[in-house]
């Protein structure tokens, strides 16, 4: 039987979050259309039972914290918010790694403040392709900011197998946040910051099951490629009476215990038909039907 809750630290959370990366603007910059309703889905998160919120001071930059502020604050007490560092945007919308020590403990003393948190539950060092910092010196500067109690739990984004075994002689890591998606099995794929590896992410993956570390997904849905044109998903939700969308979620959510999907959206109604995934049962044929 699917689990419904999964341990991250010392919490147990329902295994469906939401990312609020696309509460932004286009390009995941600037302001988004429709103020209101990014807001309002916010709200609505909550009010569906959502306890993970994922974010960073990267996204807009600033403006998906500022609007979870505005929408959410003062957190309801089974809340919790994942934030993530490593990276800044530019004006020309470019990614880039912003992952020097003294970066990284800047940047999360500023993102505590606009989020108006004293201490991040879960931090989620993001490393991006390019960097000329070591990964060992980047992700000491978030256990640094563990042992200051500006983080509660440390967790990694980005990262490959060698990567994650080094992260765990450093620190206990709670979390994993890399893309996993019917779309990212087999070779690995970056869909925004380009080729970084060559192994599977059922790697990554079966390593957070042996080890009691949650998994969340990234770009869950493929930024939109896996809403159509899959023969079986589409065949599954047509005999299910549901979306491709809420396949590829059940999907994730059949495929390991350890996954706790963060599918972002701006729209209340897609955000509802998300939480729905949860209710839909795929059985073991369904489940690698879609995987081949």
């Amino acid at each position: 039987m699917m689990r419904h809750t999964i341990r991250i630290g010392d919490r147990d959370l329902r295994r469906l979050g939401y990312g609020a990366m696309r509460l932004t603007g286009e390009g995941i910059y600037g302001e988004p259309r429709d103020p209101d309703e990014a807001r309002a889905v916010l709200r609505r998160a909550v009010e569906l039972g959502v306890q993970l919120i994922d974010t960073s001071w990267y996204y807009g930059p600033w403006v998906s914290n500022r609007l979870i502020v505005e929408a959410l604050h003062p957190y309801a007490q089974d809340l919790v918010l994942a934030t993530k560092l490593g990276a800044r945007r530019t004006s020309d919308r470019a990614w880039l790694p912003y992952n020097r020590p003294e970066e990284l403990k800047s940047a999360h003393v500023a993102d505590l403040a606009s989020l108006k948190l004293e201490q991040s539950f879960l931090t989620h060092f993001r490393y991006l392709p390019g960097s000329d910092v070591p990964f060992e010196d980047s992700l000491g500067a978030i256990v640094d900011l563990q042992r200051e109690g500006l983080v509660r739990h440390v967790a990694i984004s980005n990262v490959s197998l060698p990567q994650l075994e080094t992260a765990r002689k450093m620190a206990t890591i709670a979390a994993v946040q890399n893309p996993f998606s019917v779309a990212h099995s087999g070779t690995r794929r970056m869909p925004m910051h380009g080729p970084q590896h060559t192994e599977s992410p059922d790697a990554v993956l079966d390593a957070c099951e042996r080890f009691g570390i949650a998994y969340l997904p990234y770009f869950p849905l493929a930024m939109g490629q896996l809403t159509e044109g899959h023969s079986a998903i589409d065949a599954i939700a047509a005999q299910k009476n549901a979306t491709p969308a809420q396949i590829s979620i059940a999907w994730l959510l059949a495929r390991s215990d350890a996954m706790l999907p963060i599918p972002g959206t701006s729209q209340r109604k897609h955000l509802e038909e998300n939480w729905a995934a949860q209710e839909i049962t795929l059985t073991p044929d369904e489940v690698q039907a879609i995987a081949s």
